[in-house]
């Protein structure tokens, strides 16, 4: 089965730096001779469209959206209780980006679950709301995809699931 069977025109799919996105359509384009196939993403919240080639597409990290299944274990990590790090903060910054960029939803609640700051506890620097915000946003696109709601609505239920752990 080719990259091309594997994603469906007019479906939501994952490219790991970007996160959800609409697959419009496959493209061609004449390149030294050769008649290269791209597909052509989508990004309505970063106004972005990625043309990809069909070729490198899974190289690339490109996925379809998880299963509600797959999801729900993402959420369950959320629930968990964080380990305390002693890693320096631009260490850590630089392991939540690469989670966060990963595109896997299980590594991107990790990061959310690390970085969430309860009412009660000490307040959060702006790096870390930056990188908090950036998680938070990039797994409720997926989250509304899969549960078919706004994305306001998976944030709230992101926030709901990480007050009640």
């Amino acid at each position: 089965m080719g990259a091309k069977d594997a994603f469906e025109i007019g479906g939501w799919v994952v490219y790991p730096s970007h996160g959800v996105g609409k697959l419009d359509r496959v493209e061609s384009f004449e390149i030294d001779g050769d008649v290269v196939e791209f597909f052509v993403i989508t990004f309505q919240k970063n106004k972005l469209v990625l043309k990809l080639p069909v070729k490198k597409a899974v190289e690339s990290g490109l996925r379809n959206v998880v299963s509600k299944k797959d999801m729900e274990e993402a959420m369950g990590i959320l629930l968990q209780k964080t380990k305390k790090r002693r890693l320096m903060w631009s260490k850590r910054a630089q392991e939540y980006e690469s989670k966060i960029n990963s595109g896997d939803p299980i590594a991107i609640a990790e990061v959310i679950r690390e970085l969430y700051k309860g009412s009660g506890e000490v307040a959060q620097s702006f790096s870390e709301r930056q990188i908090y915000q950036h998680a938070l946003e990039r797994l409720a696109r997926e989250i509304s995809v899969v549960d078919e709601i706004d994305e306001e609505a998976a944030i709230k239920k992101l926030e709901n699931i990480l007050q009640a752990a």
